[in-house]
Parts: C-alpha cells; structure tokens; sequence
C-alpha cells in the first residue's frame, strides 16, 4: 500500500497507526482526512471573503503603488485573474485594464 509522503519532511517512509499516518524520520504524525479538508480550505478570498478562481473579474479596493515604478494603480481598476498562488504576498497572476500582467495580492481586490 503506497502512502503520501510526510508533509513536514517529505520523507517517503511512512506508516499508519490506526486513523493517523506516522513518519519514522521526524516523528510527525497527521490525519490525511484532516489534511485534505485543510488544504481545500486554503481558498484565496478577496477583500469581502468571497472566494477567487482563475478567470474572474476583479477591481481594486484601494491605490496601490507599483514596486519599481512611478505608476499608480487607482481605485476601480479593473482586472482578469489568470492565475492563483499559495504565496502571502501576492496571490493573483492578472491582466490589469491600460497596465498588463501584474502581480497582486487578493486583499485589494474585491470581485466585479
């Protein structure tokens, strides 16, 4: 029987122990049922906590300054997310209306 490698080293010799899966390497034990329920979860939500997805429509919720550049982003600015990240800084990949692709992160942002 093949068992998912541990999520806290990614060691590959794992065993069960009753409901639980146990690493021999580095002792952590985890519930694959928890685990799985965490992660979907993990949604990236925008400013109201609605929940994104790639190909939404979304506008921003505040100015915001481009890194690197005498550019604004003004309030209302409209965009098309083209991809989702796991990151903390910056979860959209989007199109952004007169700018071009840009990374944004879901807070300033609200769905059109």
């Amino acid at each position: 029987m093949s068992y998912p490698a541990c999520p806290h080293c990614h060691s590959e010799y794992v065993y069960q122990d009753q409901s639980n899966l146990v690493c021999p390497e580095c002792a952590y034990e985890w519930n694959p049922e928890e685990l799985a329920a965490e992660q979907a979860n993990k949604a990236v939500k925008d400013a109201n906590g609605t929940v994104l997805e790639e190909g939404d429509k979304v506008t921003l919720v505040k100015d915001l300054k481009v890194k690197s550049s005498s550019l604004v982003l003004k309030i209302g600015t409209k965009a098309v997310i083209k991809r989702l990240f796991d990151k903390k800084d910056h979860q959209l990949d989007c199109k952004v209306d007169g700018v071009g692709d840009m990374m944004i992160t879901a807070k300033f942002v609200k769905r059109a």
